[in-house]
């Protein structure tokens, strides 16, 4: 049997979905303000940007699933089946992965260091809770 057989695809969505709604709450209630400053938009920025945000959150969320699945085949191959374990899967996913490519973008795009550390945050935080999920599940 191989690995891709053996993913379990209500799980990716579902974490799919956890990981956009984390991503609502952060940049809304928990951060919103702070990132919005820490870009320093305007509010003229802030409207424009508004539009298109159904094509935005479809893209994101399309982006989630792939996420989740990859996740879930690391979960799979290295037979992970404990919270812990899919907790530590998510963390060093982020560090060797996705808070280094961050920061490397963040280094060339003239960002304030605030907006990659609001990012990057985020992201620690929805990669553990993405592993959780997918190890326990």
């Amino acid at each position: 049997m191989s690995a891709l057989s053996e993913l379990n695809y209500l799980a990716i969505l579902v974490t799919a979905v956890v990981i956009f709604v984390i991503g609502a709450l952060w940049y809304t209630v928990l951060f919103g303000k702070a990132w919005l400053a820490a870009h320093a938009y305007t509010p003229e920025q802030i409207e424009g940007m508004k539009q298109g945000m159904g094509r935005t959150y479809g893209l994101s969320f399309l982006c989630y699933l792939v996420l989740a699945g990859v996740m879930d085949l690391l979960v799979v191959l290295l037979g992970i089946t404990a919270a812990t374990g899919g907790a530590k899967l998510g963390a060093v996913c982020w560090l060797g992965f996705v808070a280094t490519i961050g920061l490397t973008a963040n280094l060339y795009s003239n960002k304030r260091l605030a907006t990659y550390l609001i990012d990057a945050a985020y992201q620690l935080v929805f990669m553990v809770v993405a592993g959780v999920i997918l190890a326990i599940w």
